[in-house]
């Protein structure tokens, strides 16, 4: 009787196999359950125009959802801003959280093909961490990534992705990112 193999991810074998133990060794960890993992990704998009044209949530809703693979919700106001004519309740943002399979689908995608088309690339900067082991990496385009056609988008907007690692500080979750390839600038291997 022949088990049928599933399908897992290039990255997070990657941990299993790799990185796992060389962060095990670099920090002297003496369990393996001590190591730091990627949790989560976090993805948000601010709409600037939304109180005014209602069609664009939903357009960014549709194209975070074709990059990510995983259905975008609305972000509502909490208040009531009377200069932005916003009103408690109206969407001015979209974000998705990605978690396992598609959490690693997607850093794979971000990594090999998003991060390489932008513009005088020369890595990422190393000063997004929040003191508590997360990162949060800001996008300028949409269009770096290839699931979204040039010609049918109305208006380039940034994104906000922050990983959310279970490290404990931002030395150890560098380090994790590091080893899963995200090209940090002014760091040597």
């Amino acid at each position: 009787m022949a088990t049928a193999k599933t399908y897992v991810p290039r990255l997070k074998s990657k941990y299993k196999e790799e990185i796992r133990t060389n962060l095990k060794d670099k920090f002297q960890y003496k369990s393996v359950m001590q190591v730091p993992k990627l949790e989560k990704i976090a993805i948000n998009q601010g709409v600037g125009g939304a109180t005014t044209d209602k069609k664009l949530i939903e357009q960014t809703i549709n194209e975070l959802s074709t990059i990510t693979g995983q259905q975008a919700v609305s972000s509502k106001s909490k208040k009531d801003i009377s200069n932005f004519k916003l009103r408690k309740g109206m969407p001015v943002g979209v974000r998705v959280t990605l978690r396992d399979n598609n959490m690693y689908e997607f850093l794979d995608r971000l990594i090999a093909v998003a991060l390489p088309r932008i513009r005088d690339f020369k890595g990422i900067n190393d000063k997004g961490f929040d003191g508590r082991g997360n990162y949060t990496l800001g996008i300028t385009e949409q269009i770096i990534f290839p699931e979204i056609n040039i010609d049918k988008i109305n208006k380039i907007q940034g994104m906000d992705i922050t990983f959310v690692t279970s490290a404990n500080n931002d030395v150890e979750a560098l380090e994790l990112l590091k080893e899963f390839g995200l090209p940090f600038k002014n760091q040597n291997k």
